[in-house]
């Protein structure tokens, strides 16, 4: 069975980004999960997931969500 915290390092920058973005109160900033649209669809991504993402690429100079995108399907795999 896959892990996904077995395969990170403990050393990995990505844990520091976690923790970081999961000790500040999005909410007080104005940060809000939006709820599903009575139309259906897809719910919108947590804003702290989006935030991580952000972090992530800006500390590795991905400017784009397709190098993001790809960066993050290799770590997967």
């Amino acid at each position: 069975m896959f892990c996904l915290e077995e395969s990170v390092n403990k050393d990995n920058e990505v844990r520091l980004i976690d923790l970081f973005v999961e000790s500040l109160p999005l909410e007080e900033y104005g940060f809000i999960e939006e709820n599903r649209s009575p139309l259906g669809g897809r719910p919108a991504y947590h804003p702290s997931t989006l935030l991580k993402l952000y972090i992530y690429g800006y500390m590795n100079r991905m400017r784009s969500s397709r190098q993001l995108e790809k960066e993050l399907s290799e770590a997967i795999s």
